[in-house]
């Protein structure tokens, strides 16, 4: 495989012909600096698999702007007149305003979200079914509802409330028909709908409008956008809660890159043990060969060539142990994808630069290792190395 190595670099030959006088001893050389390598790269893989794995648990959080109105509004919900000026400034951006109340249900079920919706085709995936093209009628339900309660498109969805009539609380029962199934959402999409039923807004008689989302183009326009509309309604009084989805994502980022660093800071410590241990197997080479050393500097060897030499066997040990262990590092990560991620095949450029960090870690801390004991052969005197 390093034979055109070989024949460029007569240094690395010799070196290599070296090291495989003490095979044993070489082979645990290598053997520490695979190690190392496999706990820095496996690490920082897993690391990214844990964060793309939350994320998507999470929910892809991207630049959208969630609205609703504070406690010193009055009226205490969004309005059509607020819907309007909202839209003006959102301007090219989609604005979805929502509505939101509790319902049961039938015969003492679990709690339902309702969501009124105008344009559900904005928020929500569908997993079964289909939404009607004039959607006036009909239900939406959220998959996890769906499984829990066997519903499936063309069912009949029975859902009870309580309300006040004549100064009396009755209650009400509503039947729905299921008209699509929505796909399931991380836990900080907006308007979640896996335990939820979405109608068209309408069918809610509720005052306005309980949040509005404006799903903008990117982070920079999100929050400018933030900006504009604190600046309109948030004057002497915030009566407008604006909240940024952007900044949560990017504090989930920075909270995962903190992990990853203790992660990598534990394996790097795998390959601190690792330089010593070659530092350990160079300074028994050098006692070894003190006398072979005398007679290369007897004949004409400089000491940047014994020098040379023994870096390279230590550089040698280093890249057999760092190419061996970043292919391990990939057979590790390939395990890590498949249970976390169900994708063994799903590296990503920042699990890449984790295996490139590991093999670039792995041969520098095996120079490193071998600098004293090729400068403590270096200097060694012809005369006292020939006398052993």
């Amino acid at each position: 495989m390093f034979e055109w190595l070989w024949r460029r670099v007569p240094t690395f030959l010799m070196a290599r012909r070296n090291l495989s006088r003490a095979r044993t001893r070489t082979a645990l050389a290598i053997l520490a600096i695979v190690i190392g390598v496999v706990a820095i790269s496996s690490l920082g893989m897993f690391g990214v698999a844990f964060k793309d794995a939350q994320l998507d648990t999470i929910g892809e959080i991207g630049s959208d702007l969630q609205l609703s109105a504070t406690g010193e509004k009055d009226p205490s919900y969004i309005t059509e007149n607020d819907l309007a000026a909202l839209e003006r400034i959102a301007g090219a951006d989609s604005t979805v305003p929502l509505k939101q109340r509790q319902m049961q249900m039938v015969d003492g079920g679990d709690s339902v979200t309702m969501y009124g919706v105008v344009e559900p085709d904005d928020l929500y995936e569908v997993h079964a079914g289909s939404i009607p093209g004039n959607w006036r009628k009909g239900a939406l339900v959220g998959q996890t509802l769906a499984d829990r309660n066997d519903l499936e498109p063309g069912n009949k969805l029975e859902l009870e409330r309580t309300t006040t009539r004549d100064g009396e609380q009755v209650t009400v029962t509503e039947t729905y028909r299921v008209q699509a199934i929505l796909k399931d959402e991380g836990q900080a999409s907006p308007a979640r709908p896996n335990n939820a039923v979405v109608l068209p807004a309408e069918q809610l008689d509720t005052d306005g409008y309980t949040q509005i989302i404006v799903q903008t183009s990117g982070a920079t326009e999100a929050n400018a956008t933030a900006m504009e509309i604190r600046e309109t309604f948030n004057g002497r009084e915030d009566v407008i809660n604006v909240f940024e989805r952007a900044d949560v994502s990017d504090q989930i980022n920075q909270a995962f890159r903190q992990i990853n660093l203790f992660l990598i800071g534990i394996g790097a410590i795998s390959l601190v043990v690792a330089g010593v241990s070659i530092t350990n197997v160079m300074l028994m080479s050098v006692i070894e060969r003190k006398q072979e050393i005398g007679v290369l500097r007897a004949v004409g060897y400089h000491r940047m060539d014994v020098l040379r030499i023994m870096l390279a066997e230590a550089a040698l040990l280093g890249l057999t142990g760092a190419v061996l262990g970043t292919l391990f590092s990939f057979a590790v990560g390939a395990l890590i994808n498949g249970a976390l991620l169900g994708d063994p095949l799903a590296f990503s450029g920042e699990a890449l630069r984790y295996a490139v960090l590991g093999f670039g870690f792995g041969v520098s801390a095996s120079i490193v290792g071998g600098l004293y004991p090729a400068w403590k052969a270096a200097k060694a005197e012809p005369v006292e190395a020939l006398r052993g």
